[in-house]
């Protein structure tokens, strides 16, 4: 069985909680700063796009053969 002396008083036990939500928090702070100041922000260059032999509808010997399987 516990004693009375033993026993921890509520109001040292919040202070201890907002103690550690403090310096939990500011550390997080202190990394999110280091950070952002550290990584340099890089443009993505667009992707090159690939050459086109000619836009539109082509027809090939591919098309042409599934123009004849279609034919009733």
């Amino acid at each position: 069985m516990m004693k009375p002396e033993d026993r921890q008083k509520p109001e040292a036990n919040l202070r201890r909680r907002s103690f550690l939500l403090t310096a939990s928090l500011g550390g997080a702070g202190a990394v999110a700063a280091v950070v952002a100041t550290r990584s340099p922000i890089t443009p993505e260059l667009p992707a090159a796009a690939p050459e086109v032999k000619g836009s539109g509808y082509q027809t090939s010997d591919h098309v042409l053969h599934y123009y004849r399987t279609t034919r009733t």
